[in-house]
């Protein structure tokens, strides 16, 4: 018979055939369906991806990023009224004196001190003020009081800060100090500040103030007004009523930088030549607005735009404060004295 003879399989052949055979039926019938269920889930994550991993980092990056600073508050606007320098009349009652008068009606404790017979120019000065003569008053005369050592409310923008004296050196910058404009000075040895209070007025404001200080602050204080010059009569209480607010030299107290407070700055009895320990208190000029009277709250029930004169109390460590009752002033427009509010 004749032999058959099978034809053998290559290695190869017989690798493949293992392949196969190891792989399970069943897989073969889902390769299908997965190679379709697969490319389009790739196409839509890459499109995801690509927006999902850029919206990732920017998230980090603002939560690791240094904090910014603060949203400037807006400036007030300024008022087209501004303080009024300015006095009321009294009429004289039977056995009043002057110094009585100054002591009750203008709370002048002081009266006799600062106006006194030993310095005859000193009772010259205060007949000139009063339009009478203090040593033969009357019952009937109308006399004319002003305020003592009165204050100022003021509010507004540094326009320029200089030396508050020749001999001073000029403030410098400060120097790398966290959270302030590198433009900030120097001024706890005191400055003279240029400042914008109306859109055409200006005074010049000298401060002590451990606040930094920069061009286009606003700054908030009450302040000592110049007093009219009386030869031989330093200490004089007055302020010439002819002289206007627009350049004159302030001295501040109550002082604040945009919306912080200085409570190491001079209080307003620290400023010298004044009478407020003695009389328990200090004469103020301000107008009823949000660019002055109002950022102290002392709720008085004017219009805006009222120039008052008010008597603030003296409270422990010097400070000054209004309380319901202490007397409060108008400017009258058509008398220009201030009548009773």
């Amino acid at each position: 018979m004749t032999r058959r003879f099978q034809p053998q399989n290559t290695s190869g052949e017989n690798l493949l055939q293992i392949i196969i055979r190891s792989i399970p039926w069943k897989l073969l019938l889902l390769l299908p369906i997965l190679v379709a269920l697969a490319v389009p889930t790739y196409l839509i994550g890459a499109r995801l991806g690509s927006g999902l991993l850029p919206t990732i980092t920017r998230t980090f990056y603002t939560l690791s990023a240094p904090i910014g600073s603060p949203t400037p508050t807006p400036l007030p606007t300024f008022s087209r009224v501004l303080p009024q320098v300015g006095s009321l009349l009294y009429t004289v009652q039977g056995g009043d004196s002057c110094d009585e008068i100054l002591a009750y009606q203008m709370r002048m404790a002081s009266a006799g001190q600062v106006f006194s017979d030993v310095k005859p120019n000193t009772v010259k000065a205060l007949n000139n003020a009063m339009g009478q003569d203090c040593h033969a008053l009357q019952p009937g005369m109308v006399l004319t009081l002003s305020p003592q050592y009165p204050l100022v409310a003021v509010g507004g923008v540094v326009l320029k800060i200089d030396a508050a004296s020749p001999q001073q050196v000029v403030p410098t910058p400060l120097i790398n100090v966290p959270d302030q404009p590198q433009s900030s000075v120097d001024c706890s040895g005191g400055c003279l500040l240029t400042v914008r209070i109306a859109p055409q007025v200006q005074v010049h404001l000298q401060v002590e103030t451990t606040l930094p200080l920069h061009v286009g602050s606003w700054i908030w204080a009450q302040a000592m007004m110049a007093r009219k010059a009386v030869p031989g009569f330093d200490n004089y209480p007055y302020v010439d009523p002819a002289a206007s607010l627009n350049g004159m030299p302030l001295h501040a107290c109550d002082f604040q930088v945009d919306n912080t407070h200085d409570d190491n700055s001079l209080s307003c009895d620290q400023l010298t030549p004044n009478t407020i320990d003695t009389d328990n208190g200090a004469w103020l000029f301000g107008v009823i607005g949000p660019s002055n009277l109002d950022h102290w709250h002392y709720q008085l029930q004017l219009p805006v735009g009222t120039r008052v004169l008010l008597w603030l109390s003296s409270e422990k460590g010097g400070n000054l404060a209004f309380h319901p009752g202490n007397p409060v002033y108008r400017y009258d427009d058509i008398s220009h004295l201030y009548v009773k509010a």
